[in-house]
């Protein structure tokens, strides 16, 4: 049912797009002269209305519009197919006796204002086609005899019955400005040869296709791009879901051993690990890696215990240290980070368990003991189900905030773990690196922003799928009215 009603929406909202160009092309043949005018200027239909007003900020928005495609956006977009031709140089000039910076391409700028370009284009079209719809409608209400508003009325209306408009304006264009237009440079950047070598504005970098994306799903003689990926995707997968539903499972265990009848001094408890959550998790990690380090409190204690001996006799850590590698060693770092991320992650679901297990009606648990179940048959038929029903959307955005945790991962390995990968090393990757850690490695250390715009995509392409047929099954299984214990 949910397949057919989501084509059904695909399908009317085609038919929609459809309808507006027909009901377009409707509007300019059966309109009268001023509103076939309105095609050169904007404003004529208003004028023949006698909206003044409309009709001089119509022709006042295309002159803008005008002005703007031809001293900014026609210059642009020219250039936008090569992203520039002329590099940076420093000519001396034997008339002032001075080097001179030439008129040269900025390859960034040229990509970046091509594209807001086309965005404002794009705006300025769904206006001036909307433009000849509103001045067609206002001539069949004069051929009506119906009352045409008045341009303060219509002020007025985006204060009352239109206010919804007026207040998502500026949230709007904000999303334009700081969400849509980032994201399509982003996107843009992949298919460009833009990082160390081609740094603007001393270089100048151009299009190259699918190069970037053809060159980190294969491993090769002269790029290791292809095995690092297939490394770093499968850890970051592990972290993801390992660290979402470890801190699930003991937030929840927590949580009820907290609660259990025969636990003194309840509040103590829940308060300890409340404070916790207080504490910012920046200072906790470096805290933490510290506590860990080489030299630090963990390895002392663990020395001095004959800990340390003990896990050299298994085999554990290497007979050549006289350490334990918390977090300079692939395996142990893994584990580490994920038991870390547990101390940090706990305390959010204990409170988010306690809520909703107050809200579990006690007579199931009445019920369940009548029938002499067991505390764990309760938990696993009763407790569980419950818990999933509520919290499968959390779980769902917790894989994928996981997906992007950059604080765990970065901030207690960053300056400590040393990759032993040579190949890994060669595309500045390490073993326990996530996908979007690794993307801020060759961005901010590297300056490969080809690569690390191509994994930023990749990043996007998992987390979609993955939310996308995770809610698909929640909101297919997990229907409130048909929620059985």
């Amino acid at each position: 049912m949910d397949d057919a009603l989501s084509r059904s929406k695909g399908k009317n909202a085609v038919l929609r797009f459809l309808g507006f160009f027909q009901g377009l092309a409707a509007d300019f043949v059966n309109g009268d002269i001023f509103v076939k005018l309105s095609l050169i200027v904007m404003g004529a239909g208003y004028f023949r209305r006698r909206q003044i007003a409309k009709g001089v900020l119509a022709t006042l928005f295309q002159a803008v519009m005008l002005f703007f495609t031809f001293s900014f956006a026609a210059p642009t977009l020219s250039k936008f197919t090569t992203l520039g031709t002329v590099k940076f140089a420093s000519v001396f000039n034997p008339n002032t006796m001075k080097n001179e910076i030439n008129d040269y391409d900025h390859s960034f700028y040229i990509l970046l204002f091509g594209i807001v370009s086309l965005i404002v284009l794009a705006c300025a079209l769904v206006v001036y086609l909307r433009n000849i719809r509103n001045v067609r409608a206002l001539e069949v209400k004069a051929r009506q005899g119906k009352r045409i508003p008045a341009f303060i009325d219509e002020i007025k209306s985006f204060r009352n019955e239109r206010f919804h408009i007026t207040l998502l304006s500026l949230p709007c264009l904000g999303v334009v400005m700081f969400t849509i237009v980032p994201l399509l440079v982003l996107i843009a950047v992949a298919f460009t040869n833009y990082d160390q070598q081609t740094l603007p504005p001393a270089e100048l970098f151009t299009w190259v296709g699918f190069n970037n994306f053809r060159t980190l799903l294969s491993n090769t003689t002269t790029s290791a791009f292809g095995y690092a990926f297939s490394k770093v995707l499968s850890w970051t997968l592990i972290w993801a879901f390992t660290a979402t539903f470890s801190c699930y499972i003991c937030g929840i265990l927590l949580s009820l051993f907290i609660n259990n009848a025969r636990t003194k001094f309840k509040q103590l408890w829940r308060t300890m690990f409340v404070v916790s959550i207080a504490v910012p998790q920046f200072v906790t990690l470096l805290v933490v890696r510290n506590f860990f380090a080489t030299t630090g409190i963990v390895n002392t204690i663990c020395a001095q215990l004959g800990i340390t001996e003990f896990l050299k006799n298994a085999g554990l850590v290497s007979m050549s240290l006289d350490y334990i590698p918390f977090l300079t060693n692939p395996s142990w770092a893994k584990v580490m980070i994920i038991l870390i991320n547990i101390w940090i992650g706990v305390p959010y679901l204990m409170l988010i368990a306690t809520g909703i297990l107050m809200n579990i009606p006690k007579e199931l648990y009445e019920s369940a003991r009548i029938d002499g179940a067991s505390s764990f048959k309760t938990f696993v038929h009763i407790t569980m189900p419950y818990m999933l029903f509520v919290t499968a959307p959390y779980l769902i955005t917790s894989v994928v905030a996981n997906i992007n945790n950059f604080n765990v991962i970065y901030l207690l390995t960053q300056d400590i773990y040393r990759t032993t990968d040579q190949t890994l090393a060669n595309v500045n990757a390490t073993e326990i690196d996530l996908l979007v850690t690794w993307l801020f490695r060759l961005t901010q250390q590297y300056y490969n922003y080809k690569m690390a715009s191509v994994i930023g995509i990749m990043v996007f392409i998992v987390c979609a799928v993955f939310t996308l047929l995770a809610f698909n099954v929640v909101l297919r299984r997990n229907k409130e009215d048909k929620f059985q214990l």
